[in-house]
């Protein structure tokens, strides 16, 4: 499966709600299956929608996707443990950022 690549300065500046599952699962080289399940486990979150058909994901939820695709496939990590090792990623970037910020 071919991946599109969106840098991940890029992200931010997509409208909340612009990717559907299909462009999610693309985005981090995965099956909309995969994106199924995640959602369906709650560590990963549509924005809005229903259904599969219906799904709509924020630009971070792409950045999140790869996260957990990139744990689940480089240590054969469970999808629960890969979306933990995710949750501290971002806790991590959110300290970080404000660090900087306080440093200013």
């Amino acid at each position: 499966m071919s991946r599109t690549t969106i840098p991940n300065d890029l992200l931010e500046l997509l409208d909340d709600a612009a990717l559907d599952a299909d462009a999610l699962a693309r985005g981090c080289g995965m099956s909309i299956e995969w994106v199924r399940l995640r959602v369906a486990a709650e560590t990963l979150r549509p924005l809005r929608g229903e259904s599969v058909n219906e799904w709509r994901f924020a630009g971070a939820t792409l950045h999140r996707a790869r996260r957990l695709a990139e744990v689940e496939n480089i240590y054969d990590a469970d999808p629960q443990l890969a979306a933990l090792a995710a949750d501290l990623m971002e806790e991590i970037d959110r300290l970080r950022r404000a660090l900087a910020q306080q440093r200013r």
